[in-house]
């Protein structure tokens, strides 16, 4: 294990329109990160996991061991910062070789590929509804997680809560996976591979760790894909997504249920032991790359009665029928990457920023009056603010049937977070003096 210090922060150009990482890391998508607060001057005000966290713009570091590599990621309008645990002979300034492997692990995990604003845009002209929520959820992105953690996390997600998935998994590294890195007294692990959870012993410890049923799920299904080919599960992803290091190629015709190989990869992780058809919806889109993968749950069901007219008529609960005709609704609605724009709109509609974000918009001017030419530089900033909790204690023992962590604390203080930016625009204008007079 690595215990050397974090390097230097190096900078990607990204607008929090393309990707805002204090939404999607918390979106239920991923139950791995770690934030770190600090203060001012850099001093560490807490240590927060998932479990309990704060937005504060600017000052909030997500660290996560993605591909071997503790990765520690930050973010202002315009750039997204990262550094890494460098090992001790290292200097803190990373190699160029090794700087571009970080950002091709970024690139991938955070599927910056494709035009997020454009999509946006898409799904706005076709959707009045994805229209009205999509201002102040910009910068979601659908990330592209190992299949196998993907598979393991959302078998954790059976009537459960966020808060809870992310103890499991932290629990599902520290006591199986590889130990990477220590950093401030803290150790980070990777994600166990699928031999490290097939133990006879396995079960009988995840049940005492908390996993409940769960736990004969994961040791099965672990055991099951060991005994596939390698690279089995790799194999169901969508060619144009595929595994880190993999050369992407042609998917196929998309059709109102899905590309040949999306229904291929949906039905065969159903033959695995706690895979339902959500949960393998949420593997197909988060871990093997099918953008029409769109996870029906009794909140996504919620959202089509509501705002889509669906259960007007006899089929009024979730079944099959429903299921599909959600999917396929939503399919032919936002087309081919319609899992990323119902990612939006479940996140819209989770208690957690719903109940507490707030548009808001702010105009600078300055006016410069120089010997030849007035300029005037006009900046507007649109933002979202954020009412947190200063400390936000989750009730473990309640469980919920959607990953969703809806449950509100009672008895303690609240405090208004720093503003987000979520764009911003800058216009200048330059009048010559002479034409003036």
């Amino acid at each position: 294990m690595s215990v050397g210090a974090l390097s230097e922060w190096q900078k990607l150009p990204l607008s929090l329109s393309e990707l805002c990482i204090n939404t999607t890391l918390r979106c239920g998508q991923s139950f791995r990160f770690v934030s770190q607060v600090f203060g001012p001057q850099g001093s560490q005000i807490k240590r927060l996991t998932l479990l309990r966290w704060q937005n504060f713009p600017e000052s909030q570091e997500w660290r996560c061991v993605l591909y071997g590599h503790l990765l520690s990621l930050k973010q202002d309008s315009n750039f997204l910062y990262y550094r890494s645990v460098q090992p001790p002979s290292h200097t803190l300034t990373p190699k160029t070789s090794d700087n571009d492997h970080l950002v091709s692990i970024i690139k991938h995990y955070f599927n910056l590929a494709p035009n997020l604003t454009e999509l946006y845009s898409q799904w706005s002209s076709q959707d009045p509804n994805f229209k009205k929520k999509a201002a102040q959820f910009t910068g979601i992105r659908i990330l592209r997680q190992d299949a196998w953690e993907a598979l393991v996390s959302f078998i954790c997600s059976s009537n459960n809560n966020i808060a809870r998935i992310s103890q499991m998994v932290e629990k599902l590294c520290i006591h199986y996976g590889k130990p990477v890195a220590t950093i401030e007294g803290r150790a980070y692990h990777d994600f166990p591979p699928p031999g490290a959870l097939t133990g006879n012993d396995v079960e009988s410890s995840l049940r005492k760790l908390g996993f409940g049923y769960r736990a004969r799920y994961i040791y099965q299904t672990a055991v099951k894909v060991s005994n596939r080919d390698k690279g089995w599960l790799d194999s169901l992803s969508n060619p144009e997504c595929p595994a880190f290091g993999v050369d992407p190629k042609p998917s196929g015709e998309m059709k109102p249920e899905g590309r040949e190989g999306y229904r291929e990869a949906h039905e065969k992780l159903l033959e695995l032991q706690g895979v339902g058809p959500k949960v393998s919806d949420c593997v197909s889109l988060m871990g093997l790359g099918w953008g029409e993968s769109v996870p029906v749950d009794t909140h996504v069901w919620q959202i089509a009665q509501r705002d889509y007219r669906f259960g007007k008529s006899s089929n009024k609960n979730l079944n099959k029928t429903t299921y599909d005709a959600v999917a396929n609704h939503f399919r032919k609605l936002w087309g081919k990457e319609a899992g990323w724009a119902h990612s939006v709109l479940f996140t819209a509609d989770l208690r957690t920023f719903a109940d507490k974000l707030a548009a808001t918009k702010k105009v600078d001017v300055k006016v410069k009056d120089e010997e030849s030419d007035i300029t005037v530089e006009t900046q507007v900033t649109s933002a979202v603010s954020l009412k947190v909790l200063k400390e936000e204690d989750v009730d473990m023992k309640v469980k919920v049937e959607d990953i969703d962590d809806t449950k509100k604390p009672s008895g303690k203080k609240r405090k208004e977070a720093e503003i987000v930016s979520a764009a911003q625009t800058t216009e200048t204008r330059r009048t010559s003096k002479r034409l003036k007079r």
